[in-house]
């Protein structure tokens, strides 16, 4: 089923690379977007850059470079840990009346974490596919801010962004975490680089005819 997501999410974007040719490339953004999670047992913190092809139609895509880390305290049952994760991926974003943004984030991270069994054996490498929206709006034409919710589709046994995850569902009778929903948040900023100007239409010469 994850697999099923990977090669999903691929097959968007290649079906947008494609298309993407028919729409007028208006300009490229640099994006920064970051969070923060944690409590007196631990948490997590990333930080990440997106270099963004923006089209014709509000739609902007492009690469990502990524880094993330988290720990845990010791406590009666858990060895206190610690990890630096970096990784890299795809982004797709559809931005709406100035006020909204919806889109997909595709990413691949180093595998150094030990929330399970700090003897299990894991891939090296970790994948996680975002399904993201909120609020974005540009303010005079500098900057760009997003807030958003990101829902991971694969949500790996041992992904970097476990503690990082902001809903908890408890037992109502105990009152311990029985299951964590993968969904995090994050802050962007997108800073325009550079700017195509649109061509302003030149109408034809009105022929006269002499009388």
């Amino acid at each position: 089923m994850k697999m099923n997501f990977i090669i999903l999410v691929c097959c968007l974007f290649t079906y947008q690379a494609v298309s993407v040719k028919a729409q007028l490339i208006e300009g490229t953004e640099l994006g920064v977007d970051g969070f923060l999670s944690g409590s007196t047992l631990g948490g997590a913190f990333g930080m990440g850059t997106k270099f963004g092809f923006k089209t014709s139609e509000n739609f902007i895509f492009g690469p990502s470079i990524r880094f993330n880390r988290g720990w845990a305290s010791t406590t009666f049952n858990t060895v206190g840990y610690n990890f630096t994760n970096w990784g890299a991926g795809l982004f797709a974003h559809g931005r709406y009346g100035n006020v909204l943004f919806g889109g997909v984030e595709a990413e691949v991270m180093q595998n150094k974490n030990i929330y399970v069994n700090p003897d299990a054996v894991f891939k090296k490498y970790v994948p996680s596919v975002f399904i993201c929206g909120g609020f974005s709006k540009e303010f005079n034409q500098l900057v760009r801010v997003n807030v958003g919710l990101y829902y991971d589709l694969i949500n790996s046994l041992n992904s970097p962004y476990r503690n990082a995850y902001i809903i908890s569902i408890k037992d109502p009778n105990t009152g311990a975490i029985v299951r964590r929903l993968p969904m995090i948040y994050r802050i962007s900023f997108f800073f325009p680089l550079t700017h195509k100007e649109k061509e302003t239409p030149i109408d034809p010469p009105v022929e006269t005819i002499d009388e």
